[in-house]
Order: structure tokens, then C-alpha cells, then sequence
């Protein structure tokens, strides 16, 4: 029986939903409903007007449930806001059966262990992502689970919020008469649809550029080291044209987005002055602008006004990657997403800036109906399903040998039934 797995993207520039069908057998997400509503009510991914957001949200989730013919009862919500922060934090636990082997419930009491931070009322903990564990003196380890030891240790990255901001987004999302099956932080979602995992092992940086926020997650060996949110985003690069041109900001994104598409430049052999200018000069009211047949010239709008916001965005970024300690750490360099990922000269500028090798990452490991979301703008989106689908395969996985394990206990003829769980474990994922 396939499982419906769900959902919404909160952002500063839209509000999208994502309905899919997930059937364990075949292994595949397939999409079944999908939709995006331009937000209002947020600001740099915090909710600022309650009333405005749930609409925005009521309106998404309806076209997508009309979408799919499925009406929705649980979903993952994604998280962000510059009130997000990180930090890296130990755990340690004798192993329950020194004799034995170590078990879930042992890789459980420790993740629990390095969850215990001291952290002032208005913060929660959003993740707690086990990065890699040490099995006395083995360290490295990234699967303890049927290693023998006495002390079992757990390097893990926290990823805590603003709790305020936190039950806003809750209290919105439940208006639609859903339950929050979890929160996602966008970073970890976008990030579960553009990195391939041989990225995340050599170490890569993450740059999610939304509308109002750049979220920042640093790979290493296979699991974030470092995450941050920067209260800049594409809607600042819009804000300048729209200053730059005495523009609305309706009409400088129209601009942006027409600057931003790829145009087939046809390349004369011997071009004249007149012809480059030709090429150079936008009519504005011909790209649906009002602006009495205005012309602005590409070359000073990418190289005056688009690129020096894009400098002091990759600016801060390597400021951030400095401060977390892990510069020079990623060979797989920067991958970019989001929507200001399709910003025009946004590569030179990474190059210019940073010095690393650089991609735009769309979101890929989906099917069915994805025409519209394979995109960097809906990576989050996409992300929050395939999260889904690996927290909910990790918690059958666990259940099962755990019921197993705990009925074998009631049952005489102990040695049978503890030979009988360990070759299921085996099999179980």
C-alpha cells in the first residue's frame, strides 16, 4: 500500500505544497500534487501577520489537494529565518549489555545523551543529526548498530529555533486541519534533493538562496558540521532594481527574471557598435513594463546593480565559512539553490568572491508529475518528501525489530529466539 508523505514550504516569496505517494516495494517517490502561492505575511521566513500567512497557506494546500485528489492529514513543514542556529555537541553511554552487542536502544539513549545542552527557554531543537560515533576506541564509526564495545560516544550537530517563531508556524499550518508530522529545516531539505552523497562525504557547502534569507549548511563526511542563515536573499537584488529604475516591485522581478533567462545570442561574424548596442538595450514596455517605451542598458543593470548585491551576499557567506572553522574542508566546493540560484551572473560571482568551484543544484529523486518543481526554486519543497520518506523508513526499521525483539523476550528458550532476532536484524533495514 503506498504511503502519502507531504509537504509545505513556507517562504518569504512563496508558499508551495507537495503531495506524494511513496511505495516501499518499488522504492520510488512518485509526485501527485504540487503548487505554489506567492506569500505574504512573512518576512526574511519568519511570520510577521498570522491571518495572512494561513490564507496563503489554506490557498496552496487546497490547489494542491485538488491536484492530487487526496485530502491531507499529516505533513512535514520546513523551517528557516535567520533565528536558526548550530552547534556540534558530544554524547556518551555505557553500552547496555557489555557481553552483547550494541543495540537501537543504546544508539537511542545516546543521541538523547548529546541532546542535553543547555539552552535558554525561548530555543528548541529542531535536529539533532548524529555525525559520527565512536565505539570505545574506534572512532569514525557510522553505523554502531550489532558492533560489540562497553562505551559507546556520538558526535552530533544541533540545529535549534526561536520556539516563538516556531509555534506560529505550527498554529498556522494546523489551521488547514493537518497534523505536523515534523519539522524540517530547509538547509537539511534542500539539501536531500540536490547533494549527491559522494558531495556530502568529500565536504561541500549548501547555499540556499530563498527570498528573504540564504540558508548555509556545510557537509563533512557525510553529515552537516555547521549551519547558518544569513537575513539577505534574492528580494534584496529585486529592491535595487526597483530603487536603481524607479521601479514597483512587481516590475523590477519581471525585469530580473527576463534578465535572468537564458537568451540565444546569435554571434555575427563582424558585429558593429549599432548591433552590440541593439543587443545591450532592453525595451522595457516590450517585456510588459509600463514605461512608455523606456530602454535601460543590460550591461549597466547585471554589472551596476545585480552583481554588487551578489558580491556582498557571497561576501557574507564566506565570512560565515570562515567562522564555522571548516574552510579549505570542501573540496566539493559551493552548490547553490533556490530561487536567487537562477539570478543572472550569480556564478562569476561565486567565482570572483569565493574562489570555489560552484553548481546550481535542482532537485532530482522524484517522479510523476514534476515538470514544474525541477528547479532550484522548489528545492526545499521536493527535499521535505524525500526527508520524509528516510524518517519514516529509519522508524519502521527500528519499530519492527524492536516489537520483535520484545516479544521474543516473553517466549521460553531464550538462546533459539536470540538467534532467530539476530538474523531478522539482518535483514531489517
Amino acid at each position: 500500500m503506498p504511503k502519502i508523505i507531504a509537504g509545505i514550504d513556507v517562504g518569504s516569496s512563496k508558499i508551495a505544497t507537495i503531495i506524494a505517494q511513496y511505495s516501499p516495494e518499488e522504492a520510488k517517490i512518485n509526485i501527485i500534487g504540487s503548487s505554489s502561492v506567492p506569500s505574504s505575511g512573512i518576512q526574511k521566513g519568519q511570520i510577521v501577520n498570522i491571518e495572512e500567512a494561513v490564507e496563503g497557506i489554506i490557498s496552496s494546500v487546497e490547489r494542491a489537494e485538488r491536484m492530487a485528489g487526496y485530502s491531507l492529514s499529516r505533513v512535514f513543514i520546513s523551517v528557516g529565518g535567520a533565528h536558526i542556529a548550530s552547534q556540534n555537541s558530544k554524547g556518551v553511554v555505557a553500552v547496555a549489555e557489555p557481553e552483547g552487542e550494541i543495540t537501537s536502544e543504546d544508539v537511542k539513549r545516546v543521541i538523547e545523551a548529546a541532546r542535553a545542552v543547555s539552552l535558554p527557554s525561548s530555543r528548541e531543537i529542531i535536529h539533532c543529526i548524529p555525525r559520527f560515533f565512536t565505539v570505545d576506541a574506534q572512532e569514525g564509526v557510522k553505523d554502531p548498530l550489532g558492533m560489540s564495545g562497553v562505551r559507546l560516544e556520538v558526535e552530533t550537530h544541533l540545529i535549534t529555533g526561536s520556539s516563538t517563531a516556531i509555534k506560529n508556524l505550527v498554529k498556522c499550518v494546523s489551521e488547514v486541519g493537518a497534523d505536523v508530522e515534523g519539522l524540517v529545516f530547509g538547509g537539511i531539505a534542500a539539501s536531500e534533493a540536490v547533494l549527491t552523497e559522494t558531495e556530502k562525504e568529500l565536504g561541500v557547502v549548501l547555499v540556499d538562496i530563498g527570498g528573504g534569507t540564504t540558508k548555509i549548511v556545510i557537509f563533512l563526511e557525510g553529515a552537516p558540521a555547521y549551519t547558518s542563515v544569513l537575513p539577505i536573499g534574492a528580494r534584496n537584488v529585486t529592491n535595487d532594481l526597483a530603487i536603481g529604475l524607479s521601479l514597483s516591485i512587481e516590475a523590477a522581478e519581471k525585469l530580473k527574471i527576463y534578465l535572468s533567462e537564458k537568451k540565444k545570442e546569435t554571434v555575427l561574424p563582424r558585429e558593429d557598435e549599432k548591433e552590440k548596442k541593439d543587443l545591450d538595450e532592453i525595451n522595457l514596455w516590450e517585456i510588459g513594463i509600463e514605461g512608455e517605451g523606456k530602454t535601460v542598458s543590460r550591461k549597466t543593470l547585471v554589472e551596476g546593480i545585480i552583481k554588487p548585491r551578489l558580491n556582498e551576499i557571497f561576501t557574507m557567506v564566506g565570512l560565515e565559512i570562515k567562522k564555522s572553522g571548516f574552510g579549505g574542508m570542501t573540496p566539493s566546493g559551493l552548490v547553490l539553490t533556490g530561487g536567487g540560484a537562477l539570478t543572472v551572473g550569480v556564478i562569476d560571482s561565486v567565482k570572483r568572491t569565493l574562489s570555489m568551484p560552484v553548481r546550481i543544484g535542482s532537485p532530482s529523486g522524484v517522479f510523476g508529475l514534476v515538470d514544474d518543481i525541477l528547479s532550484p526554486i522548489y528545492a526545499s519543497l521536493v527535499g521535505l518528501v524525500i526527508y520524509g520518506v528516510k524518517s519514516q523508513g529509519e522508524e519502521t526499521g527500528r519499530i519492527s525489530f524492536e516489537k520483535i525483539s520484545r516479544i521474543t523476550q516473553k517466549i521460553p528458550g531464550e538462546g533459539i529466539y536470540r538467534k532467530l532476532v539476530s538474523l531478522l536484524k539482518k535483514f531489517l533495514p
